[in-house]
């Protein structure tokens, strides 16, 4: 009984999702690291066994997302640690086709999305990149780690380069093989080391990590349209939607969202997630919560607006 109950719930759940997006003249998209870990870009498990048990075994961490702060010895530990990184976050494709499907929902719809992930699976999936406010900075993306000035450089062809001299070779979307019973370098050759074509000096990732992150032209604009699509839906019948957003950077996405929907009686605030949280006050009725798988969440909320049955 319990259980299906909680299908019961969850499908209702999704059917008041459905109709908020078909009644919504504007969406707004919040995502988080939940979504690209429902894509299959987990950080830990049975990827970063496959990727990472040579730095896993020698340094102690167990997860790529450790790793990231962890203190190498040297820039050419460093930057094999992280091209690695790299390559499997921003230019392998994602397992899972879970992008693809927000985008085949809202694809119709006047949509904007704000998201913290670094990982370019938006513009895999095919959004307009004039609908897109990538907030936190790109994995694709090099600046000048002091920084001298404010500019992002793509990366791809050096991170390319780095991940080759490790001995991997890059297969058919992105993906990673090593020869049967080798192991790779863990480090990449000094000539390889990014440098700053201004200074002179290193290069470091596009992250929002501390004061040194760079705004780049691009960054600005994507700002500017973001805050333009808001003031221009003010008071309309708005879907604030969010997708695997947490609590490790709220002010971003999930406050702001619960602040703008609390303030437009039109609007209707909907949270998808692996894990329950807390709803806001002051949104009574225009709260959606839906816990559990998102690909499958979205593959139900398809299925009820194909005229289908949501459980």
């Amino acid at each position: 009984m319990h259980i299906k109950r909680i299908a019961r719930e969850r499908a209702e759940a999704v059917e008041r999702l459905g109709r908020a997006l078909q009644g919504a003249q504007a969406v707004v998209i919040g995502a988080g690291a939940g979504l690209s870990a429902a894509a299959g870009f987990a950080y830990a498990g049975e990827r970063f066994d496959r990727y990472f048990w040579d730095f896993g075994r020698k340094y102690g961490f167990q997860d790529m997302y450790t790793g990231g702060f962890y203190p190498f010895p040297d820039p050419q530990t460093y930057w094999a640690y992280w091209s690695r990184m790299i390559w499997l976050n921003r230019y392998q494709s994602p397992p899972r086709p879970v992008y693809r499907r927000v985008m085949e929902l809202v694809e119709d719809k006047d949509y904007f999305v704000l998201t913290t992930n670094v990982d370019h699976c938006f513009q895999r999936a095919g959004v307009d990149r004039a609908r897109l406010f990538y907030t936190q900075g790109d994995y694709g993306l090099f600046q000048c780690a002091r920084p001298c000035h404010a500019e992002t450089y793509d990366n791809q062809s050096q991170v390319r380069a780095m991940v080759e001299a490790q001995g991997f070779s890059i297969g058919p979307d992105g993906v990673l093989t090593l020869p049967v019973g080798r192991a790779p370098s863990m480090t990449v050759p000094k000539e390889l080391l990014p440098r700053c074509p201004k200074c002179g000096g290193p290069m470091a990732m596009n992250l929002r990590v501390d004061g040194s992150f760079v705004e780049d032209r691009g960054w600005r604009r994507a700002a500017e349209r973001y805050s333009r699509f808001l003031s221009r839906n003010q008071g309309r019948a708005v879907l604030f939607w969010e997708l695997g957003v947490g609590y490790n950077t709220p002010g971003i996405i999930k406050y702001p969202f619960w602040r703008m929907a609390a303030a437009n009686p039109q609007a209707v605030y909907a949270c998808a997630n692996a894990q329950p949280g807390p709803l806001p006050q002051g949104l009574e009725g225009r709260a959606i919560q839906l816990q559990g798988d998102i690909g499958e969440t979205l593959t139900q909320l398809k299925r009820w607006l194909e005229g289908g049955d949501a459980a």
